[in-house]
């Protein structure tokens, strides 16, 4: 469905795209950073500048997307790690929009995703153009090498696929970024998305139903399937994308080093991006669909 038929049917005004001069500026430095244009992993730069043209909008008035702490990123490849929230991967691609239109020097990050996204009929190559890359270890690694800058979900779909009453709590991190990040010796760039878990406010995980149907979530709202595909538009909570201080990769670490040294860190990672939810959450903007949260308490508060 065209993005301008897509706006009347949910009833929103879409603003003019991004400033033409702005757009040159921007893509200036990234077809610095990638001269050819393209990459064995299916990356695009003619076609990620038609994405940001036509998601800019979405980006900037729709989420109402803000950065805090744009300056603490440094011209220098990160892992960028964050929570995992929403149920669809919007909160990635509103994450890799940051680090084109809110950060300087902007940067395509290199967003791992799972191999069922890569799968998906015109999806999967969408994604790819626009620098995702499946996530394996191997993928990871050579881009690291190649000082690409990658965002990653160590929660994995269990951060995304959540029930109302889970919004907001951190699934366990896996260890393999931190691994990778010591032999690469990349610094961590921790980050909190706050405001993509209220797009769907009442959602139903049936996990198993989603096992037997083969697929990695299945989330169900009042709206979905009920409304058929309107169900699944999302709607129009301001999103917050909060950045930490980077972590510096300790020297002395070997990335064979014990399972139990390797936790020491990912529990601290862990802990900070907790705190920077926390503190977006405490400062989060209301929207009208806010007002349909249940409350739910837990020990990041209630709704």
């Amino acid at each position: 469905m065209e993005l301008r038929k897509l706006s009347k049917l949910i009833n929103i005004r879409l603003p003019k795209t991004l400033d033409g001069d702005e757009l040159n500026r921007i893509f200036a430095v990234l077809e610095r950073r990638h001269p050819t244009g393209e990459d064995p992993w299916g990356l695009n730069l003619k076609k990620s500048r038609e994405s940001v043209k036509i998601g800019y909008p979405i980006y900037k008035h729709y989420f109402k997307t803000r950065v805090i702490g744009a300056h603490k990123v440094q011209d220098r490849p990160y892992m960028v790690v964050s929570n995992h929230s929403g149920q669809i991967a919007i909160d990635g691609m509103l994450i890799t929009a940051a680090f084109i239109l809110d950060i300087w020097p902007p940067r395509i990050l290199r967003s791992m995703v799972e191999r069922f996204v890569m799968t998906l009929p015109f999806f999967g190559s969408f994604v790819a153009a626009n620098g995702a890359v499946l996530g394996d270890r191997s993928n990871c690694e050579h881009l690291l090498n190649r000082e690409e800058s990658i965002l990653v979900f160590p929660e994995g779909v269990r951060g995304v696929s959540k029930s109302t009453n889970e919004f907001y709590k951190l699934q366990n991190f896996t260890q393999g970024f931190f691994r990778l990040c010591l032999k690469t010796k990349t610094d961590i760039l921790p980050i909190a998305t706050v405001g993509a878990e209220e797009f769907y406010p009442f959602v139903y995980q049936a996990r198993g139903l989603a096992r037997k149907l083969g697929l990695p979530a299945l989330p169900l709202t009042p709206f979905f399937p009920t409304l058929g595909v309107l169900g699944i538009v999302p709607l129009p909570s301001p999103v917050d994308i909060i950045i930490g201080d980077p972590y510096p990769i300790p020297q002395d670490l070997s990335p064979d080093a014990p399972d139990k040294l390797i936790n020491e860190h990912v529990y601290r990672i862990e802990s900070i991006i907790r705190d920077l939810i926390t503190q977006g959450r405490a400062h989060r903007r209301k929207f009208w669909g806010t007002y349909l949260l249940p409350s739910v308490k837990g020990p990041y508060g209630p709704h």
